[in-house]
């Protein structure tokens, strides 16, 4: 029988010119389901739909607020309990603040708790929709956000942007789009012997979780629990710092009012604020189920162990000692100066992540002091509210700048150059700021002090290296191990100093962006343990729980073998019935197997 040759075309139109109902009831059937599929979209898009909501403004927000300057700057007040918060740019006074009690932690755990009891039962769509309204309201109010970090902790408005809004809503976003798909129930394989099981790990919430949070990015930091503490569906509280007291209270009626504004409790989330003999009821409070701790080394030894008393898990991010590793290679130094010294002097020194040491192979080294030192030089210092032309803001308080000048002059005592800076800077406008010179000290050995604590201040560190190996043996002579950077050409070398290099994080031909992206983040060693950020972090505040159950329910399931049901008729058999069940699973040679199986139904 002959197959006439026609082409596709041929054979469309032959088919639906014998069959029109098939053509017609096709099309049909397309449009219902496209309209089906178009309506499913737009529901879910209408109910995680962002919800519309205000707060009042800080009245210290607004424009051309003036604020009483404080003759001595200072967080304590002399026969007084209260905050005394205030600009760290130019003494200027926020505010009073009173530290919560014991009895006032009860409360706030007691009242998250009732809280989660409701929301642990949320879909991820409704704590998407939460997310979602917080990240509108954020990139609508940005203007008044980083005022007030700005006035509470003295830093730049671009240094604001970078550290405090671009990384929260980096989190915000990277959980509403990937959150539920590192929460949803895993798959894990199987083995021979359990064939017929179905293995999967759940995380599911905790209840009420704890964060305790330093004062260099008093808006991020706050909010970064807070964003995975709800997606996973717990609720949390957050001890913020007394350095930072009066802007944690706005930040967190900003999420208050968001979960409101959702039709959910507002008691969800709390800030509290304490002196540091109070956080320890904090801290090991039995209600706490997690503790996420960013701070300092000598504050973590008293968390942990405050912790370990009621058995709490801790994140613990402790900060670093950076050390940022340039080759020989690079092609375009002056470019790479511009990160080194967005690195050094992010939040005038005061970041986890900073560049602490730059160690540079010998000709790039040459090179980077003459690029380094005009520009470090001219860097400008002030307060960028009051409408002046400003590079670095103010530090946190006065207290660490005796320590950074101790470890500056030292250095240079020990044959360290330093080429500019190296002391506090008495502001002309604002003499009750806390300002420190951008300070730019070279030749600096593995052996100085400076080379080996954290300075955690505006000091750019200048390190030489004779080769790769001796660049990565001073990279990791450090008790930390937080992140780093290296910059180079060499493919084979930039590896080999990323696989080398003792960090929790590396940027290769950049500074610190494996945060702007939400892989995990943390350190090890002296920097501390445990992750946030990413799928990691994410999971780590959940109860993981593992399930294994049966694949095929009403066909095969679990059933004690005879010689082995109590009471045990005869050991011997027994015994080797056990054996072969073993060799079965786990021979790996099919004659082993065989005889395995052998070996079963002889004692069966």
């Amino acid at each position: 029988m002959s197959v006439p040759n026609v082409q596709r075309e041929d054979l469309h139109t032959l088919f639906y010119t014998s069959s029109p109902w098939i053509g017609l009831v096709s099309t049909l059937t397309t449009l219902v389901l496209l309209h089906f599929f178009y309506r499913l979209i737009l529901s879910r898009g209408e109910e995680e739909s962002p919800a519309q909501y205000t707060i009042s403004i800080p009245y210290q927000c607004q424009p051309n607020w003036e604020g009483k300057i404080l003759e001595k700057p200072d967080v304590k007040i002399p026969g007084s309990s209260a905050i005394q918060c205030y600009n760290p740019a130019n003494g200027q006074l926020l505010g009073l603040e009173n530290p919560v009690s014991s009895g006032g932690i009860d409360r706030a755990i007691e009242r998250a708790k009732e809280a989660q009891d409701e929301w642990v039962k949320t879909s991820f769509g409704q704590r998407r929709k939460v997310l979602r309204t917080l990240l509108k309201f954020i990139l609508d109010n940005q203007d008044t956000i980083v005022t007030a970090a700005c006035l509470d902790s003295g830093k730049t408005r671009i240094d604001a942007a970078l550290g405090e809004i671009l990384v929260t809503v980096e989190k915000l976003k990277w959980t509403i789009d990937h959150g539920e798909k590192a929460l949803r129930p895993e798959r894990r394989p199987t083995n021979t012997l359990m064939m017929y099981k179905y293995n999967e790990v759940r995380w599911q919430p905790m209840g009420v979780l704890a964060a305790c949070i330093s004062w260099n990015y008093p808006f991020h930091n706050l909010l970064g629990p807070v964003i995975s503490a709800l997606f996973s569906g717990s609720a949390i509280v957050v001890k913020a710092s007394e350095r930072t007291a009066w802007s944690s209270s706005y930040f967190i009626s900003i999420v208050r009012a968001a979960l409101s504004a959702c039709g959910h409790s507002s008691q969800l989330v709390h800030s509290i604020v304490c002196w540091p003999r109070t956080a320890d009821h904090l801290t090991s409070h039995p209600d706490i189920r997690h503790i996420t701790f960013i701070g300092s080394r000598p504050v973590a030894h008293s968390v942990c162990s405050s912790a370990a008393r009621a058995l709490i898990p801790v994140c613990v991010e402790l900060g670093g000692k950076d050390p940022c590793i340039v080759l020989d290679d690079v092609q375009d130094l002056d470019k790479v100066a511009n990160i080194l010294i967005r690195g050094s002097f992010q939040a005038a020194g005061q970041n986890c992540v900073g560049i602490e040491r730059i160690i540079a192979l010998p000709t790039a080294y040459a090179r980077l002091i003459r690029i380094l030192r005009p520009r470090v030089r001219d860097l400008r210092i002030g307060s960028i509210l009051e409408g002046e032309a400003v590079d670095i803001g103010a530090m946190i308080s006065d207290m660490s700048f005796s320590r950074i000048e101790g470890l500056i002059m030292e250095a240079v005592a020990q044959g360290a150059k330093l080429l500019c800076g190296g002391s506090q800077y008495v502001h002309p406008s604002h003499p009750k700021g806390h300002y420190f010179s951008p300070t730019l000290l070279i030749d600096v050995l593995p052996t100085m002090r400076i080379a080996q604590e954290e300075v955690f201040g505006p000091v750019c560190v200048l390190m030489r290296a004779s080769t790769i190996a001796d660049a990565i043996k001073i990279a990791n002579s450090t008790p930390y191990a937080l992140g780093s950077s290296v910059f180079g050409t060499s493919t084979s070398d930039l590896e080999t100093i990323t696989h080398n290099i003792k960090a929790g994080m590396v940027s290769v031909n950049d500074f610190a962006v494996y945060y702007a992206v939400q892989l995990p983040f943390g350190g090890v060693d002296g920097s501390g343990y445990g992750r946030f950020a990413g799928k990691e972090g994410l999971r780590s505040i959940c109860n993981m729980k593992s399930v294994c159950r049966d694949r095929f329910p009403r066909l095969l399931s679990t059933s004690i073998p005879a010689p082995l049901n109590y009471p045990i008729k005869d050991m011997i058999t027994g015994w080797e019935f056990c054996k072969g069940v073993i060799e079965l699973g786990y021979r790996e040679d099919l004659f082993g197997k065989c005889k395995a199986i052998w070996k079963i139904m002889v004692n069966s």
